[in-house]
């Protein structure tokens, strides 16, 4: 069906130099970053020329932020270090505290923490410090806080006491233990604590993405760290940016068992359902992170003794793959696996915060210690120029 746009002329273009136009800027080169490559071919997707394969396979979360953030693996030392500052600033000013008992309880939990975050930077001296080393500073400190105040924002609403994380404790643990009824001493805690954390590996960074670019943005025009970071959580609200694996999640707590999944997929491809968690605007021929993360959902699986999940993840996935020739994306099997753990659904992109965290703070350090402002250019499609009528003489 022809909208009433495409309907019309060519609309007239007064910036005939402008380059041709690209819906979504997809495929747009808009900036340059050392921070990541996401590429189908042999390169694969790399972080700081580092293969996520191996990242995800040999490393933790913590050594991936130090990666990303110094532009280099560390040293046994140097990691140590970094683990202690994060320990260190995995605390909170009491106003933080203060605000989140105030949530009203339908409250967004990506609302809850781009109010914590955007109140972190009123709070913070340095926040109005863009050197270099303040905002490295500005970064270990969130990296730190926002883990946190997740866990604690979910307990507060939901009138949890929660358990409390050692001080020693990495990234994933710390979140584990907020988040779910797990605790240290559970048999599968530690093999789910590695899973979380490679998931966190994962979702750390992926170039340009739409909540990255919000970041590069903000970042441009010299606004705080903490101003950059509200405005890439504010754009992964957004459902068509995160939520995917909280979507997903629900489908299989709707399919309930392998036996219905694949009546279930062909009666929503009928319906002209979307089925969540396949296609990538980038990765048309799959996701490298899938199938690392699906490695990981199987053996965690089995090892919980509840193969569920997986199974009907892997039905839909075969359907999907024969009847629309889709891939999976991380998002997929990722669900498996928060489902396993117990982590609520409507904390999982709060969760992806905790991660991407690192991502975004390296692009924006990286984008102001290279600065030009972001002022990309519009196709105009208004009307051709028009000459002023005075109000009495209009009709």
């Amino acid at each position: 069906m022809t909208t009433p746009l495409m309907a019309q002329t060519p609309p007239h273009n007064p910036i005939p130099d402008i380059p041709s136009y690209s819906p979504g800027l997809e495929g747009v080169i808009a900036g340059e970053s050392a921070l990541c490559l996401v590429d189908e071919g042999d390169r694969g997707l790399r972080y700081r020329g580092y293969a996520v394969t191996e990242l995800a396979e040999q490393s933790s979360f913590e050594e991936v932020a130090f990666l990303l953030l110094h532009g280099k693996l560390p040293t046994q030392q140097e990691l140590e270090e970094f683990r202690a500052h994060l320990q260190q600033t995995r605390t909170y000013p009491d106003l933080v505290d203060t605000l989140l008992r105030a949530m009203p309880p339908t409250a967004h939990p990506m609302d809850i923490l781009r109010s914590a975050v955007s109140l972190l930077g009123i709070l913070d001296p340095e926040a109005n410090d863009h050197a270099h080393l303040s905002n490295m500073r500005k970064a270990v400190r969130l990296l730190g806080q926002v883990p946190l105040i997740t866990g604690r924002a979910y307990q507060l609403m939901h009138g949890k006491q929660g358990g409390q994380p050692d001080s020693s404790m990495s990234t994933a643990e710390t979140l584990l233990v907020l988040l779910t009824d797990r605790k240290p001493d559970d048999a599968v805690f530690t093999m789910m604590a590695r899973v979380l954390d490679v998931s966190l590996i994962l979702y750390a960074e992926h170039e340009l993405n739409a909540s990255t670019f919000a970041a590069r943005v903000a970042a441009s025009t010299l606004t705080d760290l903490y101003g950059a970071i509200t405005a890439a959580i504010a754009t992964l609200k957004g459902p068509l940016h995160g939520g995917a694996n909280e979507a997903v999640a629900r489908m299989f707590i709707e399919i309930g068992s392998q036996d219905r999944a694949e009546e279930w997929v062909h009666n929503a491809l009928k319906r002209k359902q979307r089925i969540m968690g396949f296609g990538h605007r980038v990765l048309k021929k799959g996701d490298i992170r899938s199938a690392i993360i699906k490695r990981h959902a199987e053996q965690l699986s089995n090892i919980c003794g509840d193969t569920r999940w997986f199974n009907i993840a892997t039905t839909v996935d075969r359907i999907m793959q024969e009847e629309k020739g889709l891939h999976p994306n991380l998002d997929f099997y990722t669900a498996v696996v928060y489902l396993l753990m117990g982590i609520p659904q409507d904390w999982y992109t709060p969760v992806f915060v905790c991660s991407r965290l690192s991502g975004w703070c390296a692009h924006v350090i990286e984008q102001q210690d290279h600065n030009r402002l972001i002022r990309p250019r519009a196709l105009y499609t208004g009307p051709p120029p028009q000459s002023y009528v005075p109000i009495d003489q209009r009709h």
